[in-house]
């Protein structure tokens, strides 16, 4: 990759142009598909985010109308983390991320790597090569071998993709009490209801309750997306938890 090939992101005026260029460097190295996504904030919602993507239409029509950012085990990497993450099969462990992964793989995504961004003023973003081709020794070879160059390409697409990611607003993280908080920690390293009320001593139901007052609290509809917003806002951190 020359220098001048990564200049070319600066020179171009509009959003989609831009994201043609970026299209094209991901090619280069060999990824068919790539998607850049960025919000003003990290913790911002997700689904406000400025995003620049050759994935197919009805993926990401089917990416947003499940919100399935808010069970992707990449974007839960990005939001904790500044390195890159190599997505394959074993990655997505639950059922829902499983059945996340089994739908990408029908629309042509089988394996990527996924860059992390965290700009100075607190921007949140990640930028994603993916392909098609089989999930295994080769790609991971391949990737890992990519890793240095394919950060720098992150780099320049933050340094001028910025400008078109909307600025928003801080957002006000919720107030939850030590014991929400503690479910939800436990909740994060996939533990049950069931389980849960083993570890804490409440009865399930009241571990229930609490779920429902940290969803209602985050306005989502799931306990994942609840997780994602915790950490997105702060207030639980996965490399902190002790299991």
């Amino acid at each position: 990759m020359t220098g001048a090939e990564l200049d070319e992101l600066l020179h171009r005026e509009t959003a989609a142009s831009w994201g043609e260029a970026l299209f094209g460097v991901g090619r280069r190295y060999g990824f068919e598909k790539v998607l850049f996504g960025m919000s003003g904030s990290r913790h911002a919602r997700l689904d406000n985010a400025f995003i620049q993507s050759n994935y197919p239409s009805a993926w990401r029509e089917r990416y947003d109308a499940e919100r399935y950012a808010y069970v992707d085990p990449a974007v839960t990497h990005c939001l904790a983390s500044t390195l890159p993450i190599v997505w394959q099969p074993d990655l997505f462990r639950s059922q829902t991320q499983r059945t996340l992964y089994e739908e990408s793989c029908s629309h042509g995504l089988r394996a990527g790597v996924s860059f992390p961004i965290h700009g100075p003023n607190g921007e949140f973003g990640m930028l994603t090569f993916a392909t098609g081709a089989a999930a295994d020794g080769t790609f991971t070879r391949h990737a890992n071998a990519s890793l240095s160059d394919l950060a720098l390409v992150r780099d320049y697409a933050f340094a001028t993709g910025v400008r078109f990611s909307p600025q928003t607003g801080q957002e006000v993280a919720p107030r939850l009490t030590p014991r929400e908080l503690e479910v939800l920690n436990w909740v994060m390293v996939g533990k049950s209801s069931w389980e849960i009320s083993k570890i804490t001593g409440c009865s399930e139901a009241t571990v229930n309750f609490h779920m429902g007052n940290i969803r209602q609290k985050f306005n989502v509809n799931t306990r994942q997306q609840a997780v994602v917003r915790a950490i997105s806002l702060g207030l639980i951190t996965p490399e902190d938890h002790h299991r």
